[in-house]
């Protein structure tokens, strides 16, 4: 791409677009959604507010087809945000484990405990007073605004800014601020005043089904003719990519601890953080001899150690390499540390909340006792 175009404002051009050609795009995409949109997810059934929102921030970095078991898993535990509000925080986590991003979770409760308590139970009806609710954001409190209580609201998620980036070939990373700015005035004046809450839901799914990320189908899309990346050959390069950024590595030890009846110790971590209120083991340094530091803390109470072979755990912000140690203990003791613990039995799991690799490890101690 040409220095010009990198320099140029990206919205520019539709700036100076009359309303009338604005009204034909939204009214292209509802035609599209008439015919092709879906209209059959479970939280499109009997919308309410809470549906909308429990599904919205579950869909947060996470694929439909992932998050439809655990929403109706959800909403058959909690079908109400009076039911998750009183439940207990392992319970959602423990519902929640797989779908990471936990503090996703952490916010749900406590947004629902706020609605509960402050609110009787009913969502804020509009986009400042969502916003002002834990975990909710101005793309998640315009998409329940907007499909659940019908009001004129934007919506900016991964998969709108995928399509309005390429329709308009903005130039930049859609994470910067300057960039973010444009795509929400643009979003904001496509957004029709009437059938609000079915272009929402329209927009998402040309996101999702149509222009997808790595094969754009260009050919059946209705925006096709005045999309500018069509036009220029080139879908995929929009938006535009992150710049590249090598991430730290770090490393670690998880310890095992196996009573003589097979249970193993589980702590639970701080409620921020990494992994913040899940439970997990406990963690070492690199540089400590687990069975040596299990000792010093519990005499010959730890009697074997076992070294598994380690893996690498991805964050989006570094790689985190674990390394397994079970060490067998000849005796339960009494307590180990201040953390909160729970010996866990993993013929018999309990309902907590876990990280996507200590449920991995418990696994395979699991069928290792088989």
């Amino acid at each position: 791409m040409s220095s010009a175009s990198k320099n140029a404002p990206p919205n520019k051009e539709f700036l100076n677009q009359k309303p009338s050609n604005q009204k034909l795009f939204s009214q292209a995409v509802l035609n599209w959604y008439d015919e092709h949109g879906r209209k059959h997810l479970p939280w499109q059934q009997d919308i309410t507010p809470y549906k909308v929102w429990i599904s919205e921030v579950m869909l947060q970095q996470t694929q439909v087809a992932t998050v439809i078991p655990y929403f109706e898993r959800f909403m058959q535990e909690f079908p109400s945000v009076h039911d998750l509000a009183n439940a207990e925080q392992d319970k959602v986590l423990h519902l929640w484990t797989g779908l990471g991003y936990y503090a996703r979770a952490r916010n749900l409760h406590a947004c629902a405990k706020k609605v509960s308590t402050d609110f009787g139970g009913n969502f804020p009806e509009s986009v400042e007073g969502l916003t002002e609710l834990p975990g909710i954001g101005r793309s998640t409190a315009g998409a329940i605004a907007s499909i659940s209580m019908g009001i004129n609201a934007a919506i900016l998620d991964g998969n709108v800014k995928r399509v309005l980036c390429r329709y308009y070939a903005v130039e930049g990373w859609p994470g910067t601020t300057s960039v973010q700015k444009e795509l929400w005035l643009i979003a904001e004046r496509l957004t029709p005043s009437e059938r609000c809450n079915d272009y929402t839901q329209a927009m998402m799914d040309m996101g999702a089904t149509l222009c997808t990320r790595s094969k754009p189908q260009c050919g059946v899309c209705p925006l096709a003719p005045d999309c500018k990346s069509h036009a220029q050959g080139n879908p995929k390069d929009y938006p535009n990519s992150k710049p590249k950024k090598d991430k730290p590595e770090k490393h670690i030890q998880l310890i095992m601890l196996q009573d003589p009846e097979g249970h193993i110790l589980l702590e639970q971590r701080p409620q921020q953080g990494i992994w913040g209120g899940l439970w997990s083991f406990p963690e070492l340094a690199m540089k400590e001899d687990a069975l040596k530091r299990t000792q010093a803390l519990m005499g010959d109470l730890a009697t074997e150690q076992q070294n598994w072979p380690s893996f690498r755990h991805t964050f989006s912000h570094y790689h985190l390499h674990i390394n397994p140690v079970l060490i067998q203990l000849s005796k339960r003791p009494d307590s180990i540390g201040e953390s909160a613990q729970h010996w866990y039995n993993p013929q018999k799991p309990s309902e907590l909340g876990l990280a996507a690799p200590v449920k991995t490890l418990l696994n395979s101690i699991r069928l290792a006792q088989m």
